[in-house]
């Protein structure tokens, strides 16, 4: 499955109709969410026919369509669906219970309540919410694929105006030719990837590079913000409101570039060898670190993660995610453990005197637990399925994990 995505046009009433159809999936899936704490023995069904009785209670609901009401529903089964297999998996912490949303951003329909036109460039939403006809801007052609092939449609709000993105249901498999090549990466902070052969790339820090910007953005929305309007519950100004967008904006440029930034490595990476081994960071326990929080956030390891997973399923090539410990201590040369704090960037062995950079020693590590890995627990060492596949044919709330688009 794959996923299109076009900047939609529109008149003011239209935006603020794909709002209210936001704010109301919002509804319908908050609702669910507390038919399912108070009640026991509440199923994926369940919730979808409680969508049929929200709809005749409230007529905000009816107007929305009944299957992007349904579509609600099913967010909110797969975070309970979610805390429910960590709880089996005994997962350490926290099980992730499901909470409530208080800002949704998107809205999703499956085969109902849209239609195309014949050029493929617009699209009209046919429920009583009054969206209607909007334009398609984007350099894709949905001329390729047939209507039935489109299983979902979702409106996305961003701080740089709204977006549809469209699931399309084909095989993303590419034959490619092999390379004969493997290589073992290190994600770091020095250095984005190094490799056992020696190749490095510099990490492009995208966030530290536009934090005097944004900081500055930052501080003008915080002088337009009033106390008293906010004790008393009223409308910031539209200054204000002007103010908070331009600091979004900044902040979804950064986060654009780094998307872009990962995509484009992991696709060199994946095209030029068959098998990649690579190190698989808990980044949700690593931010917990005060002190380099930022910095790891910055890199985007998880997002070059996900694109390399996806990438070598699409192009048939092998990665492998190996667990990280130990791979910076021990020599790669002997096998010692060389116990090094995090400040030492040079590995040096004193039992056989091996010199190598950190990084590039921890890369050729994980390259050899990478290849003894094949063979026993499959494609992943975690035994887990890719990133990118999670949530495969049900798309996650915020933003959509395989998809091919600038804007991803």
């Amino acid at each position: 499955m794959i996923v299109y995505e076009f900047k939609v046009k529109g008149k003011k009433a239209q935006y603020q109709a794909i709002d209210e159809a936001i704010r109301t999936s919002q509804f319908i899936q908050n609702k669910c969410l507390r038919y399912w704490i108070d009640n026991k023995k509440v199923g994926r069904y369940d919730l979808n026919k409680y969508c049929a009785v929200l709809a005749a209670e409230f007529p905000f609901a009816d107007e929305l369509n009944s299957m992007a009401r349904q579509s609600a529903a099913e967010r909110c089964w797969s975070a309970i669906a979610r805390f429910y297999d960590n709880c089996k998996k005994k997962v350490k912490g926290k099980k992730g219970f499901p909470k409530f949303k208080k800002n949704c951003r998107s809205v999703e329909y499956k085969s109902s309540g849209w239609k195309l036109s014949e050029t493929r460039k617009s699209i009209t939403f046919s429920d009583k919410k009054g969206i209607g006809t909007l334009k398609l801007k984007g350099t894709y052609d949905l001329n390729y694929y047939d209507i039935q092939q489109i299983k979902r449609v979702r409106l996305v709000r961003r701080a740089d105006g709204y977006y549809a993105q469209f699931a399309i249901d084909i095989n993303v498999k590419v034959e490619s030719q092999p390379t004969n090549q493997v290589v073992g990466i290190d994600l770091g902070l020095k250095y984005f990837i190094a490799d056992n052969k020696g190749n490095i790339e510099p990490s492009p820090q995208f966030y530290r590079q536009s934090e005097k910007q944004l900081n500055r953005a930052n501080r003008k929305k915080s002088q337009k913000f009033s106390k008293e309007k906010n004790k008393a519950r009223v409308r910031q100004s539209n200054n204000y409101h002007k103010a908070r967008n331009r600091y979004a904006r900044k902040h979804l440029k950064v986060s654009r570039q780094r998307k872009e930034y990962c995509k484009r490595l992991a696709y060199s990476v994946i095209q030029s060898n068959d098998l990649v081994a690579y190190e698989d960071l808990n980044v949700k326990g690593l931010v917990r670190n005060r002190h380099l929080a930022k910095s790891i956030s910055d890199a985007g390891w998880y997002t070059f993660r996900q694109w390399l997973e996806y990438f070598g399923h699409k192009y048939g090539k092998v990665t492998i995610a190996v667990p990280p410990h130990n791979t910076s201590q021990n020599c790669s040369n002997c096998g010692e453990k060389v116990k090094k704090s995090l400040s030492t960037r040079t590995h040096v062995c004193p039992h056989c005197g091996y010199v190598e950079d950190r990084d590039i020693n921890a890369a050729i590590n994980i390259l050899r637990r990478g290849l003894s890995t094949v063979g026993h627990t499959g494609t992943y060492a975690t035994g887990d399925l890719p990133s990118w596949a999670v949530g495969a044919s049900l798309l996650s709330n915020d933003e959509s994990v395989n998809v091919e688009s600038s804007h991803f």
